[in-house]
């Protein structure tokens, strides 16, 4: 295996020989491998991205775990390092939590209330797509996602979390489920390196309505698409669809 990824396992490997996976399941940016004893939360970084296979292959530099169960190998392969793979004793563990206890509601669950996001979002300051990429209110909207669903609500995405008004909250809220499962039918978006596990490419990118497309027409009103840095990510919008 590479060289070692950015928190350690916290738990001697020898030690997870002959475990019994009892489900895989998804907390934010989390995978939870749930095991007879503890669980596995695994973290792909920036560019991770996990293979399965029926063997074991010989592991290059950038390959970082092996999970071997009897029915194939699970690969983590992660170029540059911050992936992780971290064992805690339960989901309630104060390892699991420093990991999990910030992240905000699932959006595709049933659980995510329009009430309770627009409660949230009063008391925020800062602009809304800087809060919904924190992930601290709403989970697994990324910079890609962001843009079309405020897109899609008509909201700039500077505007102060704390100025939406209820129907405009209602909107973001629609748009975010709307944006989240097509992506989730089209396999997610590949800009660069993402695959699944089975190596296949997500499509979601082709169908976006701004990200990606600055200086092309709008599909709605053919206005150009304008561009611009907020916290270090590329942010795309409407000038005229989308209102401050």
């Amino acid at each position: 295996m590479g060289k070692p990824l950015r928190w350690p396992l916290g738990v001697a490997s020898q030690s997870l020989v002959g475990r019994k996976i009892c489900g895989v399941r998804r907390r934010g940016k989390y995978l939870l491998v749930d095991l007879d004893q503890g669980l596995l939360l695994l973290h792909l970084g920036m560019s991770g991205s996990l293979n399965f296979a029926p063997t074991q292959a010989e592991a290059g530099p950038h390959d970082h775990m092996d999970l071997v169960t009897d029915r194939g190998v699970l690969r983590l392969h992660d170029p540059r390092r911050f992936g992780a793979v971290v064992w805690a004793p339960s989901e309630d563990s104060p390892q699991a939590q420093k990991l999990l206890g910030r992240l905000g509601v699932e959006p595709l669950n049933g659980q995510f209330d329009v009430t309770a996001f627009a409660d949230a979002l009063k008391k925020r300051q800062s602009a809304i797509k800087q809060v919904l990429l924190a992930g601290d209110v709403v989970v697994g909207v990324g910079n890609i996602y962001a843009s079309e669903a405020l897109f899609m609500a008509g909201i700039r995405p500077t505007t102060k979390a704390a100025r939406l008004s209820r129907p405009r909250v209602a909107r973001l809220q629609k748009a975010i489920v709307e944006v989240l499962t097509r992506a989730v039918q089209q396999g997610g978006s590949s800009l660069k390196d993402f695959v699944s596990a089975e190596g296949r490419t997500g499509y979601f990118q082709l169908e976006a309505a701004v990200y990606g497309r600055a200086g092309e027409p709008c599909r709605v009103c053919s206005t150009p698409i304008k561009s611009m840095l907020q916290g270090q990510r590329t942010t795309f919008y409407c000038p005229v669809c989308q209102k401050p």
